[in-house]
């Protein structure tokens, strides 16, 4: 007969090697005879139903795995039709035929993606519930060019690869089948069968939007459009805003180790909604940065080697959640900033490495290719289908998820080729260099779309080196992102803190150094996560002397970087005095706060956190030398250092003093710009606070004597290892 399947076929179809299922499978059609056929290996029959008249057609077992095939006249040209297979065991199932329908991708689609420019090709590759002639289903879409075969495999087909192969959409590497009559929760993985050298592979899909709990690795099919936003107002506002020329206050939290509850399991997105976001509106933190929630297998990764780009994980709760989670934070005032991680990603073989038979997303070469470090796979920046999956995630966080910014983990990995590598063991580019030109124009390009489509959004990049124009405008030749952690400043300040204070008179630029590069950038000032694990100790724990200098230190510490310019962000538990070091494995030490000590310096964190929020003049001009003046930099010998904050309004400025020793020094003189009366706003020394209570009576007036350069002067008494911020009341 015309319509005759050829054996051959037949057999590829069975043995699930068959990459071109449209052929074989699905409604075909020659003159007037019509031939439908599927393929369902666990029925006993199948009789195919007409959707709208209700007639039936017996389909014939053509061969025993499965292959069932009804020949049909031309009435059946044009027939909406679905499938009724009867088992062996007498139960019923009913399905569509999902080899009737056109792909989702059109061509433009592929095109843009090709090019790098689909700014929202998650909405294209994945799995997509859809709606096609009346018939709802979920699509799916994946890119592997290097395969001959991929099926997509689920609770919904026996995990059986033979049984839903995807069709090709053309040339374009794109694979996609359309499955009726199927919902969201089902979970799935794809089946891939490349060229190269017989490769099979089940790999989780790199555009799923959640994904099983691991040790699970499945992929889940979930509608992230159900959700309801309340955060209308928030929005509207963000993309009005000037991030530099606000507060940030930024609290860097674990999401797995913040809290747990009393038998050690997580908490879930909506109980941090519930727990946390009161926690940082009651202590006045202006944001929340989360270390990465994007899906990862191991916990002792804390996140950071992700597998599912696009879903929040699964230990915390569902998509869902996680937006619930956001739109609290946004309705309690609270921005939040999600830890992203374009610069590597794990070798587990469910996820990107080795995709599709080959180095899909990495470099095949591993002097680019692997992260030596880190036993972690580089993406090839300069791939443009890859660079859009980046991109394209970046957006999808900061626009569906509504996230106020990405904290970008590991720029300088990406910008250095011979990054963590010796000699020889890395690949220069064309000009000889070790600049990573994709990587950079990746960034630019990240940097640039992002500033574009999310106004108000912030970019920052934890760059360890001296890289120039991290935080400038990619116009100006810059790599675009809004603000740069300032390492050196948090090396060079915890390295002095270090110092018994006895010494630290010979290290006393250790803290001036930083002024002189600090309009160089758009700094962060950060004591995060990284300070406080693999044996560093906890933050408390580095300071030097007895149990009171410690806090009084850290009290001191704390102050100086609040007051300094550059925006703030301290990791979760440096608030209470944690003594152990942070661990993934467990809650912070909530129950030292029963002791007196740390529950003091907690308090003396909620009011600076305040304080800081109400005076314009600690954050309004960050990132101008009009916001800063020394007073006195170069007083070593008794290691005190004194200068002035100023908002964008000169008449609006703070005085602020650090003594960095145990020493009470009396009548200290220091000179001030104005006269007037200058009211003791802020004495880490405070009984409150756990201090001895040494401080200045409430303020000091000025005196007509000059000083440092000043035309006024006010003689203080400093208490030890503290600081005090005064505000004048001017005459």
């Amino acid at each position: 007969m015309p319509l005759d399947i050829h054996p051959d076929a037949i057999r590829a179809l069975v043995s699930g090697e068959l990459g071109a299922p449209g052929a074989i499978l699905g409604r075909h059609q020659r003159g007037d005879k019509v031939s439908i056929r599927s393929f369902r290996p666990w029925a006993e029959r199948i009789d195919i139903v007409d959707d709208h008249s209700g007639r039936r057609a017996p389909m014939r077992k053509l061969h025993a795995e499965g292959l069932f095939v009804a020949e049909l006249d031309q009435s059946w040209r044009s027939a909406s039709y679905h499938f009724e297979a009867t088992m062996p065991d007498g139960g019923g199932e009913t399905y569509g035929d999902p080899y009737t329908y056109p792909p989702l991708l059109t061509d433009y689609d592929v095109y843009l993606f090709a090019q790098g420019r689909h700014l929202d090709i998650y909405k294209k590759l994945g799995a997509h519930p859809r709606r096609v002639a009346g018939v709802s289903g979920i699509n799916f879409a994946v890119w592997a060019p290097n395969c001959y075969k991929i099926a997509v495999t689920g609770d919904f087909n026996r995990w059986d690869a033979r049984v839903h192969p995807l069709q090709a959409n053309g040339d374009s590497g794109i694979w996609e089948i359309f499955l009726p009559g199927l919902a969201p929760g089902c979970s799935y993985k794809y089946e891939i069968r490349s060229h190269n050298d017989g490769y099979r592979a089940e790999k989780a899909d790199p555009y799923a939007f959640y994904a099983e709990v691991r040790p699970s690795t499945a992929s889940v099919v979930y509608d992230i459009a159900e959700y309801q936003w309340r955060d209308e107002d928030w929005m509207a506002a963000r993309a009005r805003r000037d991030p530099l020329a606000e507060p940030m206050n930024i609290y860097e939290a674990h999401p797995g180790s913040w809290r747990r509850d009393q038998e050690n399991n997580f908490l879930g997105y909506r109980q941090l909604a519930d727990e946390l976001v009161p926690y940082l509106v009651d202590m006045g933190y202006t944001h929340l940065e989360i270390l990465p929630v994007a899906e990862h297998p191991l916990d002792a990764s804390w996140g950071y080697q992700v597998t599912g780009y696009f879903a929040p994980t699964s230990r915390h709760g569902t998509p869902t959640d996680f937006m619930h989670l956001v739109d609290t934070c946004h309705q309690n005032g609270i921005a939040i900033i999600l830890d992203w991680v374009p610069a590597h990603f794990p070798k587990d073989g469910h996820g990107l490495n080795y995709f599709d038979g080959t180095h899909l997303y990495s470099h095949e070469d591993p002097r680019q290719g692997e992260h030596p470090e880190w036993g972690t796979m580089i993406f090839n920046y300069e791939r443009d289908e890859v660079r859009n999956f980046l991109i394209s995630n970046a957006l999808f966080w900061l626009k569906e998820y509504h996230i106020d910014g990405l904290r970008v983990d590991a720029v300088s990995s990406m910008i250095y080729l011979n990054f963590s590598r010796e000699d020889g063991d890395w690949i220069a580019n064309k000009y000889g260099g070790h600049e990573n030109l994709g990587a950079l124009e990746f960034l630019r390009e990240f940097n640039t779309v992002v500033h574009a489509e999310a106004p108000g959004a912030v970019t920052i990049a934890e760059e360890s080196t001296a890289w120039p124009m991290v935080s400038r405008p990619t116009y100006v030749g810059g790599l675009g992102f809004t603000l740069k952690w300032n390492m050196g400043w948090m090396h060079d300040t915890l390295a002095y803190m270090k110092h018994d204070p006895v010494h630290r008179r010979f290290h006393h630029h250790r803290i001036t150094f930083a002024l002189l590069y600090a309009f160089s950038e758009n700094f962060v000032l950060p004591l995060s996560h990284d300070e406080v694990v693999h044996m560093k100790g906890s933050l408390i724990g580095k300071l030097p002397g007895d149990y009171w200098q410690k806090f009084a230190g850290l009290r001191l510490l704390f102050g100086y970087q609040y007051t300094q310019v550059g925006k703030i962000l301290n990791f979760m538990g440096n608030e209470i005095g944690q003594f152990s070091e942070w661990s993934e494995e467990r809650s912070l030490d909530w129950r030292l706060l029963e002791y007196e000590k740390h529950a003091q310096l907690q308090a003396w964190v909620k009011d600076l956190n305040h304080f800081y929020r109400d005076q314009p003049a600690l954050w309004q001009v960050d990132f101008d030398g009009a916001g800063f003046s020394w007073i006195e930099a170069n007083d070593a010998d008794h290691s005190v250092y004194s200068y002035i904050r100023f908002a964008a309004d000169k008449q609006d400025f703070l005085v602020v003093i650090l003594n960095c020793t145990p020493v009470i020094r009396e009548d200290y003189r220091i000179g001030v710009p104005r006269a007037g009366y200058y009211q003791e706003s802020l004495n880490s020394d405070a009984e409150a606070y756990g201090g001895g209570n040494i401080g200045n009576l409430g303020g000091v007036k000025s005196e007509e004597a000059s000083s440092h350069g000043l035309p006024h002067s006010i003689r203080l008494r400093l208490p030890p290892l503290a600081i005090i911020i005064l505000k004048p009341k001017l005459d």
